[in-house]
């Protein structure tokens, strides 16, 4: 029997199954697709991570005598659609069965089983080998029960794959070191140099300037600095354990304007392509600090793993128990439109500038930058989440959206009601000073509320707690907040509103 097995461009996973063997009766395709590049716009740096990883792994597969059809996105018979290109595909090689690895992206997976039942062939689907969940873990795990909470789930996962636990407790006797990973980086603590790969991709920035590819951002190196291969995922995770997992933990939520990356291991990127599965990651971070972790404190390796078997595996099983109405929930009814600094950088708040100047730059920023600047900001200036998942979903090189539909429309603009965050997670200026250096060198007066150069995530806060006290005002977690409000003087709160509703009006301006 002829087999066309497609592989999607965030499936290269050279570990999986399917290429244990190789068999001549069996073709695989890739395709580089308008379909992907354009329906929503992406990061340069991502569409060229994205092709070159794609092409790498074609190449590897095809050196372990694996046949391969790959379409690049000028080739002319690309029709730059997936089920045009497969239906070509199965009539060119007269193919009797289909087989796909379930995707991650419910678009996608409704695509090809509405394809897949137009086919008279055999067509079968198989696990992505990649996660520790399957989609419907956490749904069955979480089944009446009132709320989602990731900490159950988590502590579940431990016990369930047997990570730092003793018997049936915690290692070190805690199962969350969160309030040690806090730390304000003040450059005390020297942080290695990054480990940049230098992978040369003229041909493919070639390639997506032919194809007239609209994208934003910048790419000025000429080399794709995240790993594109597992060997080079491999490299990072080594580099990672070896020489920044001793503070990770430590300052994974802080900020600086002086580091983009401080102690994170930068390999989302490949972790969301399946270059590298996230057992691999914490096998080989629990070993390491099993074997050479004299002066790691256990805090540092759980955060990590926090990160890992927690939240992505959450974020993941969140996203497949509510899609595809979540894609729409907008509780908090924002509608207000993303400023146009989002996509220049061009701004004088200084935390903002250096966040997006990274995002812009770099196709990066870590998750505090995501949920308590930009997220921060566009949940506090009420707008509305379709535009802010568009941004978040193409700027970042590590963006599907599995894992950035959950993490934003729920985690950042709380859009969901509280499925996944059981409040807001919205600051003034404080939380903002307190992680990061951004204040000191800003023009705004984090002290101000009101006054010309009064830090706008002041007076937005506080309008923000006012205008949504309908739907927060009940919420348990946001009490001693709203007695706060409750006893600030009516003109003072006014006054404050006037501010920020004049900061919504003229974001730009700001």
């Amino acid at each position: 029997m002829k087999t066309l097995r497609l592989i999607l461009g965030d499936q290269l996973n050279i570990k999986h199954s399917w290429f244990k063997n190789t068999n001549d009766d069996v073709l695989y395709c890739m395709f580089e697709m308008r379909q992907e590049t354009d329906y929503v716009r992406h990061h340069i740096q991502k569409v060229i991570g994205f092709f070159a990883a794609m092409r790498q792994f074609s190449q590897d597969l095809k050196s372990d005598g694996h046949n391969v059809i790959y379409f690049k996105i000028n080739d002319e018979e690309n029709t730059q659609t997936l089920t045009e290109n497969l239906s070509k595909l199965i009539e060119q090689h007269t193919i009797e069965c289909f087989e796909y690895i379930h995707p991650d992206e419910y678009r996608l997976d409704k695509q090809l089983k509405t394809f897949c039942k137009d086919q008279d062939i055999k067509t079968e689907t198989i696990s992505a080998e990649h996660f520790y969940t399957e989609r419907d873990d956490l749904k069955h795990f979480f089944k009446e029960k009132k709320q989602y909470l990731m900490e159950n789930f988590y502590r579940n996962m431990r016990k369930k794959h047997d990570i730092l636990m003793v018997a049936d407790q915690p290692e070190g006797g805690k199962w969350n070191y969160d309030k040690s990973n806090r730390n304000k980086w003040k450059g005390d603590v020297e942080i290695p140099s990054y480990k940049l790969f230098k992978n040369k991709v003229e041909t493919v920035v070639s390639d997506i300037e032919k194809a007239s590819i609209e994208t934003f951002g910048k790419f000025e190196t000429k080399t794709f600095s995240y790993p594109i291969s597992r060997s080079q995922a491999l490299d990072q995770l080594k580099y990672f354990c070896e020489h920044l997992l001793i503070h990770f933990g430590d300052y994974q939520d802080a900020m600086h304007t002086e580091e983009e990356y401080l102690f994170h291991s930068r390999l989302s990127f490949a972790m969301n392509l399946k270059l590298i599965s996230p057992k691999d990651i914490v096998r080989t971070v629990m070993n390491y600090y099993r074997k050479h972790g004299v002066g790691i404190d256990i805090s540092q390796v759980e955060g990590f793993v926090r990160q890992i078997i927690g939240w992505r595996e959450y974020m993941r099983g969140m996203y497949w128990a509510f899609m595809p109405e979540y894609k729409n929930l907008n509780v908090l009814e924002n509608n207000n439109k993303l400023p146009d600094f989002f996509w220049t950088g061009n701004t004088k708040m200084n935390c903002l500038k250096h966040t997006i100047n990274n995002s812009l730059d770099n196709g990066y920023a870590h998750h505090i930058q995501r949920l308590m600047i930009t997220g921060n900001y566009a949940l506090l200036t009420q707008t509305n989440p379709d535009e802010v998942d568009a941004w978040y979903l193409g700027i970042y090189v590590d963006a599907v959206e599995w894992v950035q539909l959950p993490n934003t429309r729920g985690m950042s603009q709380f859009a969901d009601g509280g499925k996944i965050a059981t409040k807001p997670y919205v600051s003034s200026s404080s939380y903002i000073n307190k992680m990061s250096n951004y204040c000191t060198a800003c023009q705004y007066n984090r002290n101000k509320k009101v006054e010309d150069n009064a830090c706008p995530f002041n007076s937005l806060y506080w309008n923000f707690l006012d205008e949504k006290r309908e739907q927060l005002g009940n919420n348990y977690r946001m009490g001693m907040m709203y007695s706060l409000l409750d006893k600030m003087d009516k003109q003072d709160l006014q006054n404050i509103k006037n501010k920020a509703q004049h900061i919504i009006a003229h974001q730009d301006d700001y």
